[in-house]
C-alpha cells in the first residue's frame, strides 16, 4: 500500500505523489540543458526540488534525450567546514565521487580527486577535478547540485567561481550544463567574504546563470489528484468540502499537503477505519497535532522568526501598521524560504502558517494564562463571546504592561497578548483562524466553537488606533462587518488598542454599534 510522503524525495511505487516532472516546465529545463546553459532551481524547503532533480537525473541517462550523463549530488555536509575552503573542497568531491561511483559506475572523478587534492591547491580544486573528469568522457554532462546555499562566505564564493571559471570550456572539457538548487534564488544572495568582509549580491559571483527557475506548490487540481490516489487504492473517500478544507489550510504547499493526510489517513486511529469518510474535523483536527507537535517543517519555521530581518517583515502584518519601511531585501528573503505568499499582496504564505506564528511568539505566556473556557460558557454548550471579551479587556488592563516588554516583537504585542489569551482558553475547545497582512492595517480573527445546534461563528477585529478615535472605530466597523459576512458569523467585536500615554481610564470602554444594519461590540483598550 503507498502513503503520503512526508520525509525524503517521492518514490513512485511507494508514495502518493505527483510525479516530479509533471511540476516543471520539462520541455523548457531540457532546452536550457541542450543550449548547454548554468541555471539556478529554488523553492522552499520540502517543496520538492530533490524529487525534482533526481527525476530529471533518471531522465537524462536514460537515453531519452541524448547520449547524456548526468549526476545529482547534495552538498550540504560540507556546511559543517563553514568558511575552510580546503575541507570543504576536500568534502564536496568526496560526495561527487562517491555519487560518480554509485550512479554512472564511473570509478575515475575518485582517482583525479586524490591527485588534483595531493597537489594542495584547494582554490582550485573543484575545477580542476570537474574539468579532468569532463575530459574522460565524450559524453555531455550534467550536474545537478543540490543544496547550494548551505555553504556560507568565502566556501560558497568559491565554488561558484569555480564552476564560472570553466563555463568558456564547456562542453568538451567543462561540464555541459549545471543546475544550482537552494531554498534561495541565488539572484538575492548576500554572500560576505569572511577574508575581506565585501558583500556581494545580485549573483554576481555567479553571473553566467540562465535563468533562475521557481518550483511552485501544488496546484488545486494537483491537491484533489494527490488525494484521489488515496481514495482510488483505500475506497476511503474525502467528501469536497473536506478537500476544500485541505487546499484551504495549505494553500497547496506540499509538505503540509502530505502532512495533514498522513495524519489524517494514518495516524489517527479513526482515520485507518477506511470504512469511514474523512471530515472537515479529521483535518482540523490534524492540523493542530502537527502544530502542537511542533514538527520538523514547523519547527523551522518558527526558528526563522527570531532572525531580525524576519521579525521586520512579521512584525507590521501582526501589529496592523503600513510597513512602509521594509527593505527589498528583506521581502525577498522572508518570501524565498516560503513564509509570505508568492505574488503582490504581502500575506502568509496560508492559515497553517498563520497559526504557527503568533502561537509561537507567545508560548510563554500562553503557560501563564487561566485556562477556564467554562467562564465563558452560555449555558447551552456555546461560547459567551461577550464575556470572553470582557474578560480579556481586564486582563490586558492589568497585565499589559509586564507582558509586552518580554515580547521581542514588541510592536505587536498587543494583539501578540490577545493571541496568547485566546489560545490559551479556547485550546481544544475551538477553533481560531487568523488572517493578517502587509497594509492590512487590522487582524482578523475567526473563532469557531462547535456546540450541539452546530457551529457558532465569532469574529474579532483588532485595530491600533493611529488616527482620531471616531474615525478608527468607523473604519474597523466597516472592516468587521465585511469580514463577518464573508465568514458568517454570528456576532463580531471590534478591538481598538490604544498605544497612546493616557490613563487607562481614557482607554477602557465599550459600546455597541452598528454598520449597516450589523451590530458589532466596540472594545476600548
Amino acid at each position: 500500500m503507498r502513503f503520503f510522503n512526508i520525509a525524503g524525495p517521492v518514490v513512485l511505487g511507494e508514495h502518493y505523489c505527483i510525479r516530479p516532472l509533471e511540476r516543471i516546465d520539462l520541455e523548457y529545463v531540457l532546452e536550457l540543458i541542450r543550449d548547454k546553459e548554468y541555471f539556478t532551481l529554488h523553492a522552499p524547503r520540502q517543496t520538492g526540488k530533490t524529487s525534482v532533480l533526481k527525476a530529471l537525473q533518471y531522465h537524462l541517462n536514460s537515453g531519452a534525450e541524448g547520449n547524456y550523463r548526468c549526476l545529482y549530488v547534495n552538498i550540504e555536509a560540507a556546511e559543517a567546514w563553514r568558511e575552510d575552503i580546503r575541507e570543504a573542497m576536500a568534502g564536496i568531491l568526496r560526495v561527487l565521487a562517491g555519487r560518480a561511483q554509485t550512479v554512472l559506475g564511473d570509478d575515475s572523478l575518485e582517482g583525479i580527486r586524490r591527485e588534483v587534492l595531493a597537489g594542495g591547491r584547494p582554490a582550485t580544486a573543484l575545477w580542476k577535478s570537474l574539468m579532468r573528469w569532463t575530459e574522460s568522457d565524450p559524453r555531455p554532462l550534467v550536474l545537478l547540485i543540490d543544496e547550494i546555499d548551505a555553504l556560507v562566505g568565502n566556501t560558497l564564493l568559491s565554488v561558484l567561481r569555480q564552476l564560472r571559471s570553466g563555463y568558456d570550456m564547456r562542453p568538451d572539457r567543462y561540464p555541459h550544463s549545471v543546475v544550482l538548487c537552494g531554498v534561495r534564488d541565488l539572484r538575492n544572495y548576500r554572500i560576505r567574504s569572511g577574508s575581506t568582509g565585501k558583500v556581494f549580491t545580485d549573483g554576481s559571483a555567479f553571473n553566467i546563470s540562465a535563468d533562475s527557475l521557481r518550483l511552485g506548490d501544488f496546484e488545486r487540481a494537483e491537491v484533489e489528484a494527490l488525494v484521489g490516489q488515496h481514495a482510488a487504492e483505500t475506497g476511503q473517500e474525502f467528501a469536497p468540502a473536506v478537500l476544500d478544507r485541505v487546499w484551504k489550510q495549505t494553500q497547496g504547499q506540499p509538505w503540509l499537503v502530505n502532512a495533514l493526510c498522513a495524519e489524517a489517513c494514518f495516524k489517527n486511529p479513526r482515520g485507518r477505519d477506511r470504512s469511514r469518510a474523512i471530515t472537515d474535523d479529521d483535518i482540523l483536527a490534524a492540523q493542530e497535532v502537527l502544530i502542537q507537535g511542533r514538527v520538523v517543517h514547523l519547527d523551522q519555521l518558527a526558528h526563522k522568526l527570531r532572525e531580525e530581518r524576519v521579525q521586520r517583515v512579521i512584525e507590521p502584518m501582526l501589529s496592523g501598521s503600513p510597513g512602509h519601511d521594509i527593505s527589498t531585501h528583506d521581502y525577498e528573503y522572508v518570501r524565498d524560504f516560503g513564509l509570505i505568499a508568492q505574488g503582490d499582496e504581502i500575506r502568509i504564505a496560508n492559515p497553517i502558517y498563520a497559526e504557527v506564528v503568533p502561537r509561537e511568539l507567545t508560548f510563554m505566556v500562553q503557560k501563564r494564562v487561566p485556562q477556564q473556557a467554562a467562564w465563558y460558557a452560555d449555558g447551552e454548550g456555546g461560547l459567551a463571546s461577550g464575556k470572553l471579551l470582557e474578560a480579556f479587556q481586564q486582563f490586558f488592563r492589568e497585565q499589559a504592561e509586564s507582558w509586552m516588554e518580554r515580547f521581542a516583537y514588541k510592536e505587536a504585542g498587543p494583539q501578540l497578548l490577545l493571541h496568547a489569551f485566546l489560545q490559551r482558553v479556547l485550546n481544544g475547545g475551538g477553533y481560531i483562524h487568523r488572517e493578517y497582512g502587509l497594509g492590512f492595517q487590522r487582524v482578523d480573527i475567526l473563532i469557531r466553537w462547535p456546540r450541539p445546534q452546530g457551529m457558532q461563528r465569532f469574529v474579532i477585529e483588532c485595530k491600533v488606533r493611529r488616527k482620531k478615535l471616531e474615525r478608527t472605530i468607523a473604519e474597523g466597523l466597516e472592516q468587521t462587518a465585511g469580514y463577518m459576512d464573508r465568514c458568517g458569523a454570528d456576532a463580531g467585536h471590534l478591538v481598538i488598542f490604544d498605544r497612546g500615554e493616557k490613563p487607562w481610564k481614557e482607554k477602557v470602554f465599550h459600546r455597541s454599534e452598528e454598520y449597516e444594519g450589523t451590530p458589532v461590540e466596540v472594545w476600548g483598550m
